[in-house]
This record gives structure tokens, sequence and C-alpha cells, in this order.
């Protein structure tokens, strides 16, 4: 199977996540992508009219969640993708779980903007991703979380 027919699906909630998802955009144009985020506006702002759309949710609003990740497995079985990757935050989280339930490789790459510790699903993604990764050098430990460098 050649690149160009590996199924990526890119997801990240809006503001500083979905910022540095685009910051990868030109990384996959050799791949069939598919974005998904939880404003399609800020998708349609960069020319993005087919992304999917999820519920935005935290751990404060437990029943958004219930819904977001009910709408997570809906998008992964709809596309097939080879790939899930994501830049956070909980919604795409949620979508990398029912990528590699599905047997799709699934790559997290945590926000810079946690530069003290790894978000909650930064963790949770350390134990799920097939690949997970900090964009600050001192939060990588070799092992189940590495660094590769800042996306910003």
């Amino acid at each position: 199977m050649t690149r160009s027919n590996r199924k990526v699906l890119a997801i990240a909630s809006g503001g500083g996540h979905w910022e540095q998802l685009m910051l990868l955009r030109d990384t996959l144009g050799n791949y069939d992508v598919r974005f998904a985020t939880t404003d399609p506006l800020i998708a349609e702002q960069r020319g993005i009219l087919d992304a999917e759309t999820l519920p935005d949710c935290n751990q404060n609003t437990p029943f958004k969640a219930i819904l977001c990740a009910m709408t997570a497995i809906k998008i992964i079985l709809k596309h097939r993708p080879h790939i899930v990757l994501s830049t956070g935050a909980a919604p795409g989280y949620f979508c990398l779980l029912a990528g590699r339930l599905l047997g799709a490789r699934t790559l997290w790459i945590d926000s810079v903007a946690n530069g003290e510790q790894l978000s909650m699903c930064g963790k949770l993604s350390k134990r799920t991703a097939h690949q997970c990764l900090t964009q600050w050098e001192h939060l990588a430990d070799g092992t189940d979380v590495k660094y590769r460098g800042a996306v910003l």
C-alpha cells in the first residue's frame, strides 16, 4: 500500500490544538487525509469543507464526553483510517482510542501548552497510542513518551 492510499484521520479540538495540527498539514500531503474538529468554522477558515465535527468535552462534562466518544466511534467506522493522529484534547483522544480498537496506528502529540506535565489525555495516550510525543524534551521518558521536537 502506498502512502497515497493510506487513510489518515487528523483530529484536534479548536484553538491551539487545531493550530498545531494545521502546522503538520503539509507533512500529511502524501496521504488521504480527513480532518475532524470541534468547530467546523475553524476548518472552513483553512479551506477544509468536509471536516467531521465532534462535540467538545472535558473531564467536567461527562455527558458530553459520552456523546463525543460515540461520535468518535461513528467517525472511525465511517472513514476506517489506517492512522489516527491527534494534537489534543479529549475529542482527539476518543478518536485515537476508537481507532486503536479498530486496528489503526495511532499517534498522540501533546500540546506545546503542556510544559510542566503531560495533559490528562497525554497521560492516557502514553498507554493507548502506538506513539506518544511531547513537545518538551524534559517531559520525555524515552520509552512511553518521546520527544522529536516542537511543532511550534
